[in-house]
């Protein structure tokens, strides 16, 4: 088995954001690959004494401990655990059921010696290569199939769009989010490879088209996960004067890769 895990801030000066984790049960049976994407808040009070850092690690760790020492469970079941767990340890002096209070992207995946399980919860991919080369993205779309005038803003997003029915979903302190996941199953040996992406580094496909989806996993495999990054740092730098790839709200965003070639 071959893992790699890259994640870098957008911007040195501030925290990433993202978390990731490639976990192996003691017995040595399986594995479980994690990422989260921090939702930046916009400027203005979250209802939180807490950061958006402190919640993904509370939030990945819990739910990367999970997905490894209850592999019977299902996904969905392990992330509103996850989620449960993270709420408790806010604390008194925090509004969870406020709109920007600290939430993520979720991507999950788990392998046994006879299936593999995935989750995707809002605008982070994982891609699956099938044993006979296949390409498949596992995608939760609700964000990019709202009209563009919706995403006006910031604030918008957040009292209109998120979370609530007609808009998208992401895991904040609501442990029934995970039942809006994006979930299957497969036989583990139809599966070759996972590859997990933060929308800061799924930019190589969705906003500088350098490739379509197998093309980033085999530039992955050929390149190593780092390479991808750099990659899209480069094209960013490229394209910070012009902005002619629209849909970029930042020059450059904190960018995970997390890669099991099974």
């Amino acid at each position: 088995m071959r893992t790699e895990l890259v994640s870098e801030p957008g911007d040195v000066q501030r925290p990433n954001e993202d978390f990731a984790s490639v976990a192996l049960p003691a017995s040595g049976q399986g594995g479980v690959l994690v990422a989260l994407d921090g939702v930046t808040p916009p400027t203005g009070p979250t209802g939180c004494l807490h950061s958006v850092p402190w919640f993904t690690a509370r939030l990945g760790g819990a739910l990367t401990e999970l997905a490894v020492s209850l592999m019977d469970v299902p996904p969905a079941e392990v992330l509103a655990m996850a989620i449960a767990r993270t709420a408790k340890t806010h604390g008194e002096g925090c509004d969870l059921s406020h709109p920007r209070t600290p939430q993520a992207t979720v991507v999950m995946a788990r392998w046994s010696p006879e299936r593999v399980e995935y989750l995707v919860l809002s605008d982070s991919a994982l891609l699956v290569e099938a044993s006979d080369g296949t390409v498949s993205a596992v995608l939760d779309d609700r964000l990019a199939r709202l009209p563009r005038a919706s995403l006006a803003t910031d604030a918008l997003i957040d009292s209109r769009l998120r979370n609530k029915e007609g808009g998208f979903f992401t895991a904040a302190a609501d442990p029934s989010v995970a039942g809006r996941a994006v979930t299957g199953v497969l036989p583990r040996s139809s599966v070759r490879g996972l590859l997990a992406l933060t929308d800061g580094a799924s930019r190589w496909v969705e906003k500088f088209h350098e490739g379509d989806w197998p093309d980033c996993l085999s530039f992955v495999r050929k390149n190593g996960a780092q390479s991808l990054v750099n990659r899209v740092r480069e094209l960013e730098r490229a394209d910070a004067e012009p902005r002619t790839h629209l849909g970029r709200s930042k020059l450059h965003d904190d960018a995970t890769v997390v890669y099991a070639e099974l």
